[in-house]
């Protein structure tokens, strides 16, 4: 059994004729990083935010750990699957820099220490230390990018979904976020990053599932898979 499973799903947007998605058959394990790419509109995000509940589908099943995602909240989602806005914007809400790193912690009753002491690894990975008292919205653009991965990453998930997570950064901050996916990923974690870097995902990812026009044109997983099973 797969980690996130998503079954024959379709999506149409509230009085649109064209669906977005369509027939969508995708199992993504732990362990595993999953890049989805492909062109402007293809459906991408929208695929992601049914992934998290945000969205739900006009039909087929998306089931989480075994269960169907629909019979959880989206908080019990969010304490499961970290997503990365493609906008920091959207998801940075917190007085400080520090505060939105350990909001999630302090939100699930971590003890003061651990959350300090998750809080300060993270800002020093991602070179945000000097910035621990400042308004997240002040940041510049690549950093509120970094701050927005650090507070997913913070809350240790066990699977990530991340949409364009290098726009913003550099070649050495790519790097380190590279680093630390991959760390993450042997550690037992999932993820399915969504982006336009092919560099990137040529150095990340494990499998690239290719999506146009709302469906499936191309799954690298799943020779791998039909190989195992004969």
């Amino acid at each position: 059994m797969s980690f996130l499973e998503i079954d024959h799903v379709s999506f149409t947007f509230p009085r649109h004729d064209k669906p977005v998605l369509t027939e969508i058959d995708l199992h993504f394990d732990q362990a595993v990083i999953t890049a989805l790419v492909g062109p402007n509109g293809s459906g991408k995000t929208t695929l992601t935010k049914l992934m998290i509940g945000v969205l739900r589908p006009a039909c087929g099943e998306i089931r989480l750990d075994g269960r169907p995602l629909v019979e959880y909240s989206l908080g019990e989602i969010g304490r499961r699957v970290g997503y990365v806005f493609q906008n920091p914007d959207l998801q940075l809400f917190c007085g400080t820099v520090a505060e939105e790193v350990g909001f999630g912690l302090a939100n699930r009753g971590c003890q003061r220490e651990t959350v300090e002491e998750r809080v300060a690894f993270y800002l020093d990975y991602f070179e945000l230390k000097d910035y621990g008292g400042v308004f997240p919205l002040h940041l510049s653009q690549g950093e509120k990018q970094r701050l927005a991965i650090a507070a997913v990453l913070a809350n240790e998930p066990l699977f990530l979904v991340l949409d364009e997570p290098t726009v913003g950064l550099d070649a050495y901050r790519k790097r380190l976020l590279e680093d630390y996916l991959k760390k993450i990923s042997r550690s037992g974690r999932g993820m399915v990053l969504v982006s336009h870097d092919t560099a990137f995902v040529d150095r990340v990812a494990e499998r690239v599932v290719i999506l146009e026009n709302g469906r499936v044109i191309e799954d690298s997983g799943r020779k791998g898979k039909a190989a195992d099973e004969a």
